[in-house]
């Protein structure tokens, strides 16, 4: 039937979609590297339609390039437009907790929402997570927890999808331009940030104050990292 049809392509185009960042964040499908929608497809065993609209909106996404000869080819990010992602997250963050974050701890007067209550404890789980494998150098269980609390994070904070969904963008393109320089690195531990749980006792406390500088200190970090990669010639 038409209807379902529509639907079974969707979301095979995006399971073909989520599978390649995957690939992409692990490091396996390097920057630079070139395919082609047949060989996608070969490789899932699917139509070329539904490989091809994923390609597509990864491209949008800005984790692949589209060469019309050739077929796609991964993004390959410089330390400046690392350098960039850090500063318009700064920027974005910054104003996020400013403005939201003590409204997700009501006042003592008014009546708790438990929808808030219980958004936090989910984010604090992921950010345990996360931190535990930022501290033990687990690279693919850091990246999959670090995105999914920094998006529920957003949402939860900034109460406007399309602010979530950039930071979301941001953050997805920022780990594509640091993993293959972290596995690389003979110190990784040392620049794996590991302070999620802070951030969210601070704005579980309204804390907006200490929320935005628990920010402050991990985008300073990032920039040295990218300080370090630079001088590194990398």
């Amino acid at each position: 039937m038409p209807a379902s049809g529509a639907v079974t392509r969707n979301t095979l185009r995006q399971q073909i979609a989520d599978a390649l960042r995957d690939e992409v964040l692990a490091g396996r499908l390097q920057p630079g590297e070139e395919f082609t929608v047949k060989q996608i497809a070969e490789q899932y065993g699917v139509s070329a339609t539904p490989v091809r609209e994923a390609l597509v909106d990864l491209c949008a996404q800005g984790l692949l390039d589209s060469d019309q000869h050739r077929g796609f080819r991964v993004h390959q990010y410089s330390v400046d437009d690392y350098r960039g992602m850090v500063e318009a997250r700064m920027l974005v963050v910054d104003g996020i907790f400013r403005r939201h974050a003590p409204a997700t701890t009501p006042p003592p007067a008014a009546e708790p929402d438990p929808g808030i209550g219980v958004a936090l404890v989910s984010v604090r789980r992921r950010g345990e997570a996360a931190a535990r494998a930022a501290r033990a150098g687990d690279l693919d269980i850091l990246i999959g927890y670090d995105i999914r609390y920094w998006r529920e994070l957003g949402r939860l904070v900034s109460a406007n999808d399309y602010i979530a969904d950039f930071l979301h963008k941001l953050r997805v393109q920022a780990w594509v331009f640091s993993v293959p320089y972290l596995r690389s690195e003979r110190d990784m531990l040392g620049w794996l940030w590991s302070g999620h749980v802070d951030l969210v006792d601070a704005i579980t406390r309204g804390d907006a104050d200490a929320a935005v500088a628990v920010v402050r200190a991990y985008n300073t970090h990032s920039m040295e990292w990218a300080d370090r990669l630079e001088r590194r010639g990398g």
